[in-house]
């Protein structure tokens, strides 16, 4: 008996971590400076790690209570319906959640290459195909209506990764709504915000919602996590924001109790921590700037929580700085193979990566 045919599927291939790379190395993983998965250099918020352990002696029971307060307290931030707000087992789960809402099979997505493995990843897993439009390096990566709507085919999902990755470029609430206008009514535009707290442009809630002067679109999802700002990573925490015409559609769609009650109570503490992420976003401003400064290599802009780096040969650099204890993600599996992704550490990590950076490019 074999598994049905899996052979249009991607393997995800993440950043290593800094015990594995330690054990390959025969160094202690506090010895090396790990800067290629974009996780938060202050680690998890405080409530929230607070909020984990006093949540431990209570995980025998289902998070029916703290999913309903997770989903509430997240509805209030985003003056949204708490039916609107799709809770999952990381960003990656609320794509699911979104494949099995829209995809029939057959079904195209029109994704960014380079771009996230995993929309096309969640695309296939539901028998839906694949379609691409190209971000250019040739022109910094701009996201821009033309590139979107040139390729656009009557796909069912496209999706925007506002600010993006690796590149860290952003778009504007102009451009999304264009993109949604002149696609199809039943074209949903997934605008993937993982990265959102680190960019100063405003989030396309703003569609969902009907923020101001934008009238709400019930063509436009926003994806958020915890991952990132929050620095909740481990605990696996995302959710989307799905228009209200058709929200309903969780209950049909989701796993049951798809986050788990460390996560929902981790979340909601971390939601209320606004230091924290004050905190994290400064390092991210300063280590981004710091970066495009003192590195003796091309930079592009970034309001992501990394900086995107031409360095000529991505494998041979990555793999030279992990040899001085820098570990930094190597983009060719994202076709970039000239460039390598360095997220914002610390300043004694971001300072003592671009000494290393630097002294491999010499």
């Amino acid at each position: 008996m074999q598994p049905r045919d899996l052979s249009d599927h991607a393997v995800y291939a993440a950043g290593r971590g800094s015990e594995e790379v330690a054990r390959e190395l025969g160094l202690a993983p506090d010895e090396l400076v790990t800067l290629s998965s974009n996780e938060n250099p202050h680690g998890p918020s405080p409530a929230a790690a607070a909020a984990i352990r006093e949540q431990a002696s209570a995980v025998h029971t289902y998070p029916k209570s703290a999913h309903t307060d997770l989903t509430g307290a997240i509805a209030d931030r985003w003056n949204v319906e708490p039916a609107q707000v799709w809770l999952a087992n990381g960003g990656d789960g609320a794509l699911d959640y979104l494949s099995r809402a829209l995809l029939n099979p057959g079904d195209s997505v029109l994704v960014s290459r380079p771009g996230f493995a995993y929309y096309a990843m969640s695309a296939r897993y539901h028998h839906g195909r694949v379609n691409s439009y190209e971000l250019k390096q040739s022109s910094g990566f701009a996201q821009t209506p033309d590139t979107v709507l040139d390729a656009y085919d009557g796909e069912r999902i496209v999706y925007l990764t506002i600010p993006h990755n690796p590149t860290g470029t952003t778009a504007s609430l102009e451009t999304i709504e264009r993109i949604a206008a002149e696609t199809d009514e039943e074209t949903l535009i997934v605008v993937d915000e993982a990265y959102g707290e680190f960019a100063s442009v405003e989030s396309a809630l703003a569609l969902v919602e009907g923020r101001e002067e934008w009238s709400a679109r019930d063509d436009v999802a926003v994806l958020r996590t915890f991952s990132k700002a929050y620095g909740l990573a481990g605990v696996r925490l995302g959710y989307a924001v799905v228009p209200d015409e058709w929200a309903g559609a969780y209950t049909r769609v989701n796993t049951p109790f798809a986050a788990s009650a460390l996560a929902c109570r981790a979340g909601l503490a971390a939601l209320d921590d606004r230091e924290h992420v004050e905190r994290t976003v400064e390092t991210v401003e300063w280590a981004r700037e710091f970066m495009a400064e003192n590195l003796d290599a091309h930079t592009y802009p970034s309001a992501g929580n990394f900086v995107l780096v031409d360095v000529g040969d991505a494998t041979a650099v990555a793999e030279a700085a992990k040899r001085k204890g820098v570990v930094v993600r190597d983009c060719s599996s994202f076709g970039l193979s000239d460039c390598i992704r360095v997220s914002c550490g610390t300043e004694e990590e971001t300072e003592r990566a671009v000494e290393v950076i630097n002294e491999v490019l010499a």
